[in-house]
């Protein structure tokens, strides 16, 4: 019960808890995409899953008073927040699964495990974007 206490208490960690969730939505439909489109198209449209997903438990469960403010001028912020953190994930992806990978050998599941390092990567900058873009509290 303590750990759930501080998880409660701590918007960091609640951020990761409901990331977590959004990246597996987001890693997870890729592999249902990638049925269809190329491996770009695929890891862009689950992007696409994730930053739904994260926006909507972010408001609700991470960040304080977000429920209060415009929902058009957060899902902007997050959004702009989210397409930087796109480009991380796209350039660790692409890079691990074309040449990183590659030189070390790895060819069994590298477009998962590239992704799932793509993912992983923007945790930190997108936390602080939210926090002081997205859901930034109006000064009183």
């Amino acid at each position: 019960m303590k750990r759930l206490a501080r998880v409660r208490d701590n918007p960091f960690l609640r951020f990761l808890v409901v990331g977590g969730f959004a990246a597996t939505a987001n890693f997870g439909s890729r592999f249902v995409f990638s049925l269809g489109v190329s491996y770009e198209t695929a890891v862009t449209l689950a992007w696409c899953v994730g930053i739904t997903t994260a926006f909507t438990l972010s408001r609700l469960y991470v960040f304080e008073g977000a429920r209060h403010g415009s929902v058009w001028r957060q899902f902007a912020g997050f959004t702009l927040v989210n397409l930087f953190a796109l480009l991380q994930t796209l350039a660790v992806s692409l890079g691990l699964v074309h040449w990183g990978l590659p030189a070390l050998g790895i060819e069994h599941h590298a477009e998962a495990i590239a992704h799932a390092f793509g993912i992983v990567v923007p945790i930190f900058t997108s936390y602080f974007g939210h926090k002081h873009l997205s859901f930034r509290q109006p000064a009183l």
